[in-house]
């Protein structure tokens, strides 16, 4: 039940949790004068370039138990959000706006124009069709609770009080959006605490010459096993990766540097990265089918033979990395040699020496999560202060998560608001 008084509510930060709160806020109540308030010239902007452009809207993955496996941080927190809002309800919601979608090969969903601007202008209508206000170029200074209300500082003076805040300002990747962790300022001066903070979902540079010759050569799956300095943490994913000209990329490193996020390595104190390039065979296995393939060409020398499990370039870095002779042939590869070979095709070791900068598109880390109701995302702490979105500690996977927790969070705090 609502009060008879109308409530004003400002929405700071018009990403995708904050478009969608400001949707959900006043379409659930209509009474309600509902601000949203954004610094740049214009809304969406990190929504706009995500998936390259393109916007992966969400995730084709419908299973709600699956998709909360593939957040490294949140995932017991955003169940309830998740079932008010599962990918589904996007995937019918944008559709229902004029933005038809689809679902690739690899789950990933995203607009059939292939343009992010299409999403964005969708939210954007419907919430001018409702009468929500839209103010961009504000940018906001502070924030602080008064007997009588919140009270907002912009640079260009204070704004009305306002009854409630749905803070869904993100974090501090894609700084060049927008995404500067201002919103964590406001949080502490709102009583919260802050976590740690950490990129997630970045590249790996690698230690080793040779794999950085293999620039531009992909694998659609593989296993890849993280080992941190101390060899105390190891992280693992399959899943699709390739060799860059600094080292390693793909989404299965995005999401083993997620579950990362924490680790410190270095030159100095490096992290090891194993590459198992046969996920789906057993060393036996593999074994055998190296076998047969030296018993039909063992006058040929082993990098042509293993040149037909892996890329050409590869084989000769495999071979390189087991100090093989060039000149060894299937018929005089010893036994040990060949165990040798296998192992490493089973566990190619590469050493990580950093981070690629700037790369993240998420930031680990934020407003802690025992901190905020998972049934209405009000904090514990601030009454009538709300959260959505990456400015909590919540953090997703490649593939759509990140979006589908900003969706679902905005909405959850839009309609308890």
């Amino acid at each position: 039940m609502t009060d008879a008084r109308p409530k004003s509510v400002a929405i700071i930060g018009g990403g995708a949790a904050g478009l969608m709160s400001a949707y959900h806020a006043k379409l659930n109540h209509p009474d309600h004068h509902i601000a949203l308030y954004e610094k740049n010239a214009y809304v969406g902007a990190k929504v706009i370039i995500s998936g390259g452009g393109r916007c992966n809207v969400t995730t084709g993955i419908l299973d709600l138990k699956k998709v909360l496996q593939n957040y490294p941080r949140g995932s017991e927190f955003l169940r309830t959000a998740m079932q008010n809002f599962p990918p589904e309800a996007v995937i019918s919601w944008f559709e229902s706006q004029g933005v038809p979608l689809k679902t690739e090969e690899d789950l990933r969903v995203f607009p059939v124009s292939n343009n992010g601007k299409h999403v964005v202008g969708a939210l954007e209508n419907a919430l001018k069709e409702l009468g929500v206000e839209i103010h961009c170029h504000t940018h906001i200074i502070e924030i602080s609770k008064t007997s009588a209300g919140f009270l907002i500082e912009t640079k260009a003076g204070p704004k009305p009080l306002v009854d409630a805040i749905i803070l869904t300002t993100g974090g501090n990747a894609y700084r060049q959006t927008g995404s500067t962790g201002d919103g964590y300022a406001f949080a502490k001066n709102l009583g919260h605490s802050i976590t740690e903070l950490a990129p997630s979902l970045s590249n790996f540079h690698l230690q080793e010459s040779w794999a950085k010759e293999l620039s531009g050569i992909s694998f659609k799956k593989a296993k890849l096993t993280f080992i941190s300095h101390d060899g105390t943490s190891i992280f693992e994913r399959t899943g699709p990766f390739l060799f860059t000209h600094k080292g390693i990329s793909g989404p299965a490193i995005f999401a083993v540097s997620g579950m990362a996020a924490y680790q410190k390595f270095d030159s100095n104190k490096p992290a090891k990265l194993l590459i198992d390039f046969f996920p789906d065979q057993k060393s036996e296995q593999l074994d055998t089918q190296l076998q047969e393939l030296i018993s039909t060409n063992s006058a040929k020398k082993i990098v042509s033979i293993i040149a037909q499990l892996l890329p050409h370039r590869v084989a000769e870095s495999i071979i390189s990395v087991n100090t093989v002779p060039d000149s060894v042939t299937g018929a005089n590869l010893s036994k040990v040699q060949r165990q040798k070979l296998i192992e490493t095709l089973k566990a190619t070791p590469v050493t990580v020496t950093g981070r690629g900068a700037g790369d993240e598109f998420v930031t680990a880390g934020g407003v802690p999560l025992n901190e905020i109701d998972p049934k209405t995302m009000q904090s514990k702490i601030c009454p009538g202060l709300f959260f959505a979105g990456e400015i909590m500690d919540i953090d997703g996977f490649t593939g759509g998560f990140n979006l589908q927790a900003s969706w679902a969070t905005g909405t959850l705090a839009g309609e308890s608001v």
